[in-house]
């Protein structure tokens, strides 16, 4: 049985995640619509897309792995559910990680202003350069995969059974913690960097804008501090995400406190789905169709309120 705090917590983590599906799936959506009306699929609508839909495998998986081991935790010292679990983590934490550090590259190229040849040369290759975060996960996966199946063989044949980690050594288990979250540190980094130079562009551009006086805020201005927000807002959430990641971490030393680790996930949660929104706000597509898709929702309301007698 859950006290009334896990209970809430879970509650919460839950919630998180059925918001995030929503969100995400929303995203999806629109931009399919799009690019089927449109005949034509972009890049920053595939980077979209597929955003949209490895945050709803995250979640989804976020939720199982949090049920199973809370309610049925003896499924975890038994059978392979554990090592399923770790290589779609994997998977679909490094890939949404990934196609959101390509999201803030584009911003950061397209609405950046920069004179330098680095710069310009690269804004001119944008599709190709919005492909090297994929380099860097496939590369990862190489690495990533062989050291998970190394340290959950080496731990079955310790253990003589199937346990996966279950019963891992506490030294061998921070190893697999990072191995399973390794891949997300060169992409945040890239990010990082994008959003710094972004600040400085806009820092450039306002004090030009403050010089020539003109008494109003350009699109330009407009444009790089929304992609300011959406980039600021995708460094707090995967800062809160890691947090996440470490409470779960540390919940293996006290696997007795339930709270921790439901608050560790509903902490992680807070990532795939907050930022899905900031998207949704922050795009004028997603916006406007979300507004048309809320004005639908009253239309159906009102009409539904009049036929009752």
């Amino acid at each position: 049985m859950l006290s009334v705090g896990e209970g809430l917590l879970l509650f919460v983590a839950v919630s998180e995640s059925v918001l995030g599906v929503l969100g995400n799936g929303f995203i999806g959506l629109v931009n399919c619509t799009d690019c089927v009306r449109n005949k034509k699929f972009s890049m920053i609508s595939f980077i979209l897309t597929g955003l949209a839909t490895s945050r709803i495998g995250l979640l989804w998986l976020i939720i199982t792995d949090g049920f199973v081991r809370i309610f049925f935790p003896e499924m975890y010292s038994s059978g392979n559910l554990v090592d399923y679990i770790s290589y779609s983590w994997i998977i679909l934490n490094q890939l949404s990680v990934c196609l959101a550090t390509s999201l803030s590259v584009f911003y950061f190229l397209k609405i950046a202003k920069f004179s330098h040849h680095i710069f310009l040369w690269l804004k001119r290759r944008l599709n190709r350069v919005l492909l090297i975060p994929m380099g860097l996960l496939l590369i990862s996966w190489l690495f990533t995969f062989p050291q998970m199946v190394r340290i959950i063989s080496d731990n079955r044949i310790r253990n003589g059974s199937t346990t996966g980690v279950a019963n891992m050594h506490k030294d061998k288990f921070l190893t697999y913690q990072i191995s399973l979250n390794l891949g997300t540190i060169l992409p945040f980094l890239l990010c990082l960097i994008t959003c710094f130079l972004l600040i400085i562009s806009l820092w450039r551009h306002n004090r030009k804008m403050k010089l020539n006086a003109t008494g109003f805020r350009d699109p330009s201005t407009e444009a790089h501090i929304k992609a300011m927000k959406v980039l600021i807002s995708f460094v707090i959430l995967f800062f809160l995400y890691f947090v996440g990641v470490a409470i779960e971490t540390y919940h293996y030393t006290q696997p007795e406190n339930k709270v921790l680790f439901i608050f560790g996930m509903a902490t992680i949660a807070i990532y795939p789905w907050g930022h899905s929104f900031i998207l949704i706000l922050g795009n004028r597509k997603l916006k406007q169709a979300s507004l048309k898709v809320l004005k639908h929702v009253k239309c159906w309301e009102r009409e539904k309120l009049l036929r009752i007698p």
